[in-house]
């Protein structure tokens, strides 16, 4: 009987020990479903800030940015051209500057030097550094198309407006490029005189075989049965007024 009640104890031990094992291992669907339940979202509560954007507001933001942002340029800025007006000193034409002269102008700085005739009867000014011919008692000044010809003679009475015009101008009358534009009295430093304005063809360009048309001042002076016969010449259009007054008035008698 003592060993029966060892045995019925350990198989009743060993039941209890199965029964404990059998209920640790068994799933716990209460748990799983209520932690499942409280974690899954509804449709309606997802949370406003992860909600995705809409059509109309990335078409918007789109444009804002779009409108915002900076044209690049497209050219790089454009140089100002050089000017080919001289430069200005105190708002005036720069003294410095080089002198712009028109073809056949007599520079305004200049000089002038005297010359006397071979014979005596008379001075001149004349410009300094051209070049001078002497024949048959004729004597020239020349510098390109700019000339002073000089021609002393002997003469009864002094000439008038009349003689000029009937003699004065032989030489060059029959010229075809000639024409006369005036012939008048004048008064100088020498005396009372005539002059007579016209324009001729120069001599042909040695070069080219051109002629330029010269626009001429012939000044007629007589002082003790001499009478002086000056011619200057020069381009048309050249500037010479004032440098043919400091010639013409510069004629003296010894």
């Amino acid at each position: 009987m003592r060993i029966s009640s060892r045995v019925a104890g350990g198989v009743a031990l060993a039941l209890l020990v199965s029964a404990c094992s059998s209920s640790s291992n068994a799933p716990q669907p209460t748990a799983a479903i209520t932690a499942g339940t409280s974690t899954a979202p509804s449709g309606n509560t997802a949370p406003s800030g992860n909600t995705a954007p809409s059509a109309a507001d990335t078409a918007l933001a789109s444009s804002d940015v779009s409108t915002t942002r900076p044209t690049p340029a497209t050219s790089a800025p454009t140089a100002p051209s050089p000017s080919s007006t001289p430069t200005t000193v105190s708002g005036g034409v720069d003294p410095n500057a080089p002198e712009v002269v028109e073809p056949g102008d007599i520079p305004d700085n200049q000089v002038f030097i005297r010359y006397s005739s071979a014979d005596g009867t008379y001075t001149i000014k004349v410009p300094e550094g051209w070049a001078r011919t002497e024949a048959g008692g004729v004597v020239t000044f020349t510098d390109k198309y700019n000339s002073i010809v000089l021609l002393a003679s002997s003469a009864a009475a002094a000439p008038t407006v009349e003689s000029v015009k009937a003699n004065g101008l032989a030489d060059v009358s029959a010229d075809p490029t000639f024409t006369l534009v005036n012939v008048k009295p004048v008064k100088r430093h020498a005396g009372t005189g005539v002059l007579a304005t016209y324009e001729v063809g120069s001599a042909p360009n040695a070069v080219t075989g051109k002629k330029a048309l010269l626009a001429v001042e012939r000044y007629v002076f007589f002082h003790n049965g001499t009478v002086v016969t000056m011619t200057l010449a020069g381009a048309k259009g050249a500037d010479n007024v004032d440098p043919w007054k400091i010639v013409s008035d510069s004629l003296s008698w010894p």
